[in-house]
């Protein structure tokens, strides 16, 4: 099978729905995701997994526990490790985000809310 290049601009065109990631890619045991954020997210963490957030569009704000929170600017990533409480939200505008994480990562980590995206499907 051949690759083919995928036009990340026309991912995001495919869909409004906030704060729910959707599969464009894998590699290596891991899901490319894309994800369009506004407004605050829920806290939380995930114990076995990492996350790289990408902006794209807009600027993520990302709070931690300790009290700081960190900007994410358009063409910048930030990697949170793994078992780090944390909070993504934005400034209200609406934020176009590529992560990188391993398959088995749950949305929300152990925490269920009515944010929770438990099956997460390609586009």
């Amino acid at each position: 099978m051949t690759p083919a290049p995928i036009n990340i601009a026309q991912k995001f065109s495919l869909f409004d729905s906030l704060w729910t990631p959707h599969i464009i890619g894998e590699l290596n045991g891991q899901y490319v995701k894309l994800c369009k954020l506004k407004d605050d997210f829920v806290w939380h963490s995930h114990e076995q997994e990492d996350e790289l957030f990408m902006v794209f569009k807009g600027t993520l704000l990302m709070d931690f526990r300790d009290g700081t929170t960190v900007s994410v600017n358009e063409g910048e990533i930030l990697i949170v490790p793994k078992g780090v409480e944390h909070r993504p939200h934005t400034n209200g505008d609406t934020v176009f985000n590529l992560l990188f994480e391993p398959k088995s990562t749950q949305h929300t980590g152990e925490e269920e809310t009515d944010m929770t995206v438990k099956e997460i499907g390609w586009i």
